[in-house]
């Protein structure tokens, strides 16, 4: 079983969002320099990516097929068929998220919400209805829903993310700012926003102090 790491991951959807524009203008083939000069990855990082999920070799001066492409890499992403989450904490975050519209590119189908306000119970967001989260384990099973995006407060977020475990989630995708404690067998992803909030704020304080220092 092959091994990828974190950035590795994180790199794929950015090479097919650039693969589907690419085939969109009409071009058939695209090498590693093309994908390099626009990308801005090395040509060696982006061979030794795309051969870790590919064994097609690209073709002599003209390089790897865009389609193929495509097809390999929403194979190996799991977006050939969309995998069904819902939304639990229908607040500002979890409506925004509900209403995103390209997430149906990404192999996500957003098909319900969770809350326990009473007077969002029963309404609807973007088509998808919202339900109690008394309600996860009726529900989960019924639709198949595997993913749980978590937009709750943190307070409660540890109560619920273990509902909807018992209630047969099998993936966490986490923007709540707590730490969970989440058995072994279950996936989770953390969206920290904080974080990538301080790595801009102190990349760009760095930016202003060298343009103040020129």
């Amino acid at each position: 079983m092959k091994i990828f790491s974190k950035n590795q991951l994180q790199r794929y959807p950015i090479y097919l969002k650039f693969f589907k524009e690419v085939e969109a203008s009409g071009q058939k083939y695209i090498s590693s320099p093309a994908i390099a000069s626009v990308l801005g990855y090395s040509e060696e990082q982006i061979r030794k990516d795309l051969q870790a999920v590919s064994n097609d070799a690209g073709r002599p001066k003209k390089g790897r097929e865009v389609k193929r492409l495509i097809e390999t890499l929403e194979n190996f992403l799991g977006y050939s068929e969309p995998i069904k989450a819902a939304v639990v904490g229908v607040g500002h975050l979890g409506v925004a998220l509900m209403n995103y519209p390209n997430f149906s590119d990404m192999g996500l189908a957003i098909v319900a919400g969770f809350d326990i306000d009473q007077n969002k119970i029963g309404k609807e967001v973007a088509g998808k209805h919202i339900y109690s989260t008394e309600e996860m384990e009726e529900i989960l099973p019924k639709f198949d829903i595997n993913i749980i995006i978590l937009t709750t407060p943190s307070k409660c977020a540890q109560e619920v993310a273990d509902k909807a475990i018992r209630a047969g989630a099998l993936a966490i995708w986490n923007f709540v700012p707590a730490h969970l404690q989440i058995p072994s067998h279950i996936v989770i992803e953390n969206v920290n926003l904080a974080s990538s909030l301080a790595i801009l704020s102190h990349n760009l304080n760095s930016l202003m102090r060298l343009r103040k220092s020129i």
